[in-house]
């Protein structure tokens, strides 16, 4: 007697349901999938408690006739292809024809579907893969489909679900990729009887993105555009102070498919490479085209992986894409300014008292140096004190011809010079206005630089944007950071691990600017130091990399590179309490907005924060 036997169909279905139905989530984006196939540009779909219970798909597509409907349930039972040479050209979302059969036999399933120029629709009821009804019945153009119960009869698979509100995460995730990959259709979203999700489908990518994550993020938004012979990108990113801490809102879609990508995601990673904490990822909704012959998406269960004929290329031309849209090319700092996140207000009242300042005091006028103590017996009404002011100040075109006189200065050139000379300051008043960039007004707890333009008000972290001022410079040396020779050799004691490290990275060491060799037992003589460095923060920036290296495991020369510029970069920056004039001021925004990514420092952190006017209008409870 045989022992091998065929299964039966039922049987066969449950076994197909362990690869397309995972979880609610796969059976709404098989059905919303067939949905997009059928030509709809409206569609919504309804869950109850996560879609475990209830899960409901509308749209009003092409619909079938009854005899389709009745072959869709069918499995391998498909429209769209119909020979194996059609896999090399698939165009559609959905091409095996298990979907609907497989659903169908882990649930209680309807399917009510009406053609434009059929007078009924076809009604299909289906409970645990055997059909319990099909018959003819009144319903809109269309199609709709029902999956009630999931895995009902299966309780081994239903008991490994999540709880209804991280399944229905699940869902709301994918119809967000489902409405930024097809923003011509419109996609509503309702969850246990709430609109959660709604769409404009007017095929607008940057509206249908502006409807699911809002304002603020639409306002952070940066377009991609790309295109070589055969590659086409286009889409939008967030500039490096939008992030999150995972890849959820990042959507590939390739050739109106959604995948996942490792080569794809890391070719963003490549190009945010130094503006981004460890932990962060930008929001990225890329839409990739290619020849439909050069990739393959018959390689999983649930068509979410695709195998490219050249992958080495799609990750070049995203790196490329990606690179050119986030570098602000001559963008003010306005632009690239980071919003207010959380803002919160704090109220406090404070008597106000204006005192009588000294004629020479008003001519030297300076907001980092602090005022003469209030003496009482002196103190004046405000449109006073405004007069005695603005009778002192220069006239705002004095103050254009002057600085149009002025010569630029480099904050690499200039920044010891000016740090030497910042006792000085209420001789450099902020009597120039530069034109075509922000106007510093001083300093709040000798850390941070307070500027204006007539958008908004600017924060700016001086240590951070100085740190990717020198970053930026010293990236962009390919061969070797520019050194300056000591004339007293310093002799600095390391142990062992240590010497044996700096000697197996001395070249690494000399295209940093650091020229090193071995003067006795666990000892080393310091012979240059980068020029853009004083030499008392030689040592301690040696010994910094020097813990890097240790603590670095199969890491590519170019993540070693970073680690050991940005750690140069970070101790020769100006640091929090350094005091500095308007004009030190002025040179870290103009040499700020001349770098190539200056959103963040190379750690991540943002250089600079706008208050916009809603920001401001909100703070005084005007909005």
């Amino acid at each position: 007697m045989s022992i091998i036997h065929v299964l039966d169909e039922i049987t066969i279905n449950k076994i197909a349901a362990g690869e397309v139905v995972e979880r609610p989530a796969s059976v709404v984006k098989e059905l919303v999938e067939n949905s997009i196939d059928a030509g709809s540009n409206k569609v919504e779909v309804e869950i109850m408690a996560g879609g475990t219970s209830f899960m409901r798909v509308t749209d009003n597509g092409r619909g079938m006739s009854s005899d389709d409907a009745k072959l869709a349930i069918l499995r391998h039972a498909t429209s769209k292809i119909q020979e194996v040479s059609d896999l090399n050209t698939i165009s559609t979302l959905g091409f095996r024809g298990e979907a609907l059969p497989t659903i169908a036999s882990v649930s209680r399933f309807s399917l009510m579907t009406r053609q434009r120029d059929s007078e009924f629709g076809t009604l299909v009821e289906i409970k645990g893969g055997k059909v319990e009804d099909l018959r003819e019945a009144g319903c809109n153009i269309g199609t709709t489909i029902k999956v009630e119960d999931l895995f009902f009869n299966t309780p081994a698979r239903k008991k490994f679900m999540k709880t209804p509100v991280t399944e229905g995460s699940k869902i709301n995730d994918f119809i967000i990729k489902l409405a930024l990959s097809n923003p011509e259709i419109s996609f509503k979203f309702i969850n246990n009887n709430k609109l959660v999700l709604s769409t404009p489908g007017n095929g607008s990518q940057y509206d249908a993105i502006q409807s699911i994550y809002g304002a603020k993020v639409s306002e952070e938004l940066l377009g991609v555009e790309f295109e070589d012979i055969d590659i086409k990108i286009t889409g939008f990113l967030t500039k490096p102070s939008m992030i999150r801490s995972s890849r959820t809102w990042q959507t590939f879609i390739v050739n109106g498919r959604i995948i996942s990508s490792r080569s794809i995601g890391k070719a963003i990673d490549n190009a945010y490479h130094s503006l981004l904490p460890k932990s962060g990822y930008p929001l990225a909704v890329l839409k990739i085209e290619v020849p439909q012959n050069t990739i393959d998406v018959n390689v999983h269960p649930q068509k979410s992986e695709m195998k490219f004929e050249d992958e080495g290329r799609i990750f070049k031309a995203v790196y490329k894409s990606v690179l050119d849209a986030i570098r602000p090319a001559g963008q003010s700092l306005d632009f690239v300014a980071a919003p207010v996140a959380n803002l919160e207000r704090h109220y406090t009242i404070e008597p106000m008292h204006f005192a009588v300042p000294h004629q020479t005091a008003v001519t030297a006028y300076n907001p980092l140096v602090p005022p003469s103590p209030i003496v009482r017996e002196n103190t004046v009404s405000f449109s006073q004190a405004q007069a005695i002011l603005n009778a002192s100040l220069p006239k705002s075109e004095d103050l254009l011809q002057d600085n149009r006189q002025g010569e630029s200065l480099s904050v690499s050139a200039k920044m010891p010079e000016i740090m030497e000379s910042a006792e000085h300051a209420a001789t450099d008043l902020p009597q120039i206005i530069y034109e075509g960039t922000l106007t510093p007004m001083g300093q709040v707890d000798n850390c941070y630089i307070v500027a204006q333009d007539p958008k908004g008000l600017y924060i700016v972290d001086q240590h951070a944007a100085h740190e990717r001022i020198l970053y930026d410079r010293f990236a962009a040396l390919a061969d070797k950071i520019p050194s300056q020779q000591l004339l007293v050799h310093l002799l600095l004691d390391f142990d062992d691990k240590e010497c044996t490290l700096i000697l197996d990275n001395q070249e690494l060491f000399q295209s940093l600017g650091f020229d090193m060799d071995a003067s006795g037992p666990e000892q080393m003589r310091l012979k240059e130091i980068p020029s853009d460095i004083p030499v008392g923060e030689a040592e301690a920036i040696i010994r910094e990399i020097l813990e890097s290296l240790q603590n670095m495991h199969n890491l590519t020369a170019q993540e070693i590179r970073h680690a050991c510029l940005a750690t140069t970069a970070c101790r020769a920056a100006i640091k929090a309490g350094d005091t500095l004039n308007i004009r030190q001021m002025q040179i870290i925004l103009d040499e700020l907005t001349n770098t190539t990514l200056p959103y963040t420092c190379p750690h991540g952190r943002p250089t600079i924060i706008k208050f916009g006017a809603a920001e401001l209008a909100k703070m005084f409870k005007r909005t």
